[in-house]
């Protein structure tokens, strides 16, 4: 199995720090191993880099990159692109495609924020959606990784964090190592 890197474009600092962030927590938790983000927003950088610091497992975040080139240069290595779009093909009639590919491949997930450039739907391999309606991007983002992955990614281990979840069915705790 390949790598899983998102890419969020459009992010806007003033609107869309609390979104963004959380966009790069849930690429985190179900399975991504990084994200590359289009503005120069340090603070939403820095709030995942805690996270990951605090919780373990090796997320990185990269700022400030042109998404034209971070796309032709994955696909030149190799990775696929998958768009997520409401005006895309739905996922269940192109997911088997994908999941195959992704055997042998790496996937760079394109996220937008504000309206996606037009290009980007010619770059990417495939432009998904997670039904053909509005919707929220970190939603079609759990759910793309979900059944990308067939619910292996809650098998991941965060190493090197400092802290653990022990679940538990009622109440919190937490381990600290």
């Amino acid at each position: 199995m390949g790598d899983i890197v998102v890419l969020r474009l459009g992010h806007r600092p003033e609107r869309d720090a609390r979104v963004t962030t959380h966009v790069g927590l849930t690429s985190r938790a179900l399975g991504a191993s990084g994200m590359l983000l289009t503005s120069d927003d340090k603070s939403v950088a820095q709030s995942i880099e805690r996270v990951d610091k605090s919780w373990g497992g090796g997320f990185w975040v990269r700022i400030g990159i042109g998404y034209r080139s971070e796309i032709k240069k994955w696909k030149e290595k190799g990775g696929i692109v998958v768009h997520l779009t409401m005006y895309g093909i739905n996922l269940p009639d192109c997911i088997d495609t994908i999941r195959n590919e992704f055997k042998a491949k790496s996937i760079m997930v394109v996220v937008g924020a504000e309206k996606v450039p037009g290009d980007v739907y010619q770059l990417a391999d495939y432009n998904v959606a997670v039904g053909n309606q509005p919707h929220s991007e970190i939603a079609a983002l759990a759910l793309f990784l979900d059944w990308l992955q067939q619910g292996r990614e809650f098998e991941k281990t965060f190493r090197d964090g400092e802290l653990k979840i022990l679940p538990c069915e009622h109440g919190k705790s937490v381990e600290r190592k």
